[in-house]
């Protein structure tokens, strides 16, 4: 009888092939009874041979038997025995692997920004026990491993902990399971952050300048973890215009008037908080200016040139004609202000310079009494001698 070798099996392979060479020792009983006991326990037992035992070859030298749908529970030892003068058995341990199933991504709590998230993967049922892996970004995150039996297979799991912010939402996080039965295969997990956070709010404010008979539309871009789904349209010290006409996230106003002019609120909210936005409007209005139109220049022989009246509606897509003048000069307010300032500046130089000139003719005077001195050589001795007042000399202060 010859000796047959253990060997390890896997579940998924589901088929085991147990051998027996046999050598002619003398009379042969013609059955081949196959038990199993349990290596495990070290408690010898029977058991009798099910459906999915098949004698597949008997001949006198070789027996072969196949089972097939192999479990965990089939493992174990298995022998058969041979009766001739002596009884003969031989042994084949078969082991069983459990590959682990793709493993599964727990979450203790919802991840709030500015929190921390607790990420569980569980790999339930393997043996030997799957090692586990976290990945981010290409990197390993180590986490804390935990092993609990189920009976001859082990429930392994691994957990981390990951501070979130609102940049995380959406971000992948992965599970990786190996083990020696998926030959160098992965089994992997994919999970992404939910990170809840409160909503922003932006008003997007339309193009250019807007001007009576305008139509007005206000769009509210929101964001948030989760997104608000109500959005409220308000108008600051204000109700809303009667033509306001409200769709989701829009708010549009036709035929403006300078009656819509005000603030008008976009605001939003979820569990996590509220958020709001403002826009200003500022409705102008139509300008008319009079404008005289001169005649072609092949026209000018024949005609006089005519004024006439005509009222243009001034937008920022007109582009005026060549040939059209306006009437009146719009003189900038800066240069009639300096003009006027030049004016005034001038004033004050002329009376300072009369005052100066006022103040240096100051001195005294001779009378035509005094002045007859000249012609006797006398006038200047009488003066500076400071002769009495009979000698006619008379002194006057302007």
């Amino acid at each position: 009888f010859s000796h047959n070798r253990s060997f390890p099996f896997s579940d998924h392979d589901r088929n085991l092939v147990l051998l027996s060479y046999v050598r002619s020792l003398g009379s042969l009983s013609s059955h081949c009874l196959c038990g199993c006991y349990d290596t495990m326990a070290l408690v010898r037992r029977s058991q009798w041979i099910d459906d999915r035992f098949q004698m597949v070859l008997f001949t006198p030298r070789l027996v072969r038997i196949t089972l097939t749908n192999v479990s965990v529970s089939d493992e174990g030892g298995y022998f058969c025995q041979l009766y001739t003068d002596d009884t003969h058995h031989q042994v084949a341990t078969l082991s069983v692997s459990v590959p682990p199933d793709t493993p599964t991504v727990e979450v203790r709590q919802e991840a709030v920004e500015g929190g921390e998230v607790e990420l569980t993967c569980l790999s339930p049922r393997s043996k030997p026990p799957a090692t586990l892996r976290w990945i981010r970004d290409r990197r390993e995150i180590p986490g804390v491993v935990s092993q609990q039996e189920n009976g001859k297979t082990v429930s392994v799991s691994s957990t981390i902990r990951l501070p979130v912010e609102r940049k995380d939402n959406g971000a992948a996080v992965s599970c990786e399971a190996s083990h020696p039965a998926l030959g160098g295969q992965k089994r992997v997990r994919h999970y992404r952050l939910d990170v809840h956070f409160a909503p922003t709010v932006r008003i997007i404010p339309p193009p250019g300048i807007l001007r009576e008979g305008d139509s007005l539309s206000l769009t509210c871009s929101i964001t948030g973890n989760p997104l608000p789904r109500d959005v409220q349209w308000t108008r600051i010290n204000d109700t809303l215009p009667e033509r306001a006409e409200i769709s989701g996230p829009t708010l549009q106003v036709s035929r403006l008037s300078q009656s819509h002019n005000g603030t008008y609120l976009c605001q939003a909210q979820n569990n996590y908080g509220r958020a709001a936005d403002h826009y200003t409007l500022l409705v102008y209005e139509n300008v008319s200016v009079t404008t005289m139109v001169l005649p072609s220049s092949h026209h000018a022989t024949s005609h006089h040139a005519t004024s006439h009246p005509i009222t243009l509606l001034i937008t920022p897509s007109y582009a005026p004609d060549p040939r059209v003048i306006e009437t009146h000069s719009a003189v900038p307010y800066a240069v009639i202000g300096g003009v006027l300032a030049l004016l005034v500046f001038t004033i004050i130089c002329v009376l300072i310079i009369t005052i100066w000139c006022s103040v240096r003719q100051k001195g005294s005077y001779l009378t035509h009494e005094a002045s007859g001195l000249d012609e006797h050589g006398e006038v200047q001795e009488a003066f500076l001698n400071g002769n009495d007042a009979s000698q006619g000399k008379k002194e006057y202060l302007l």
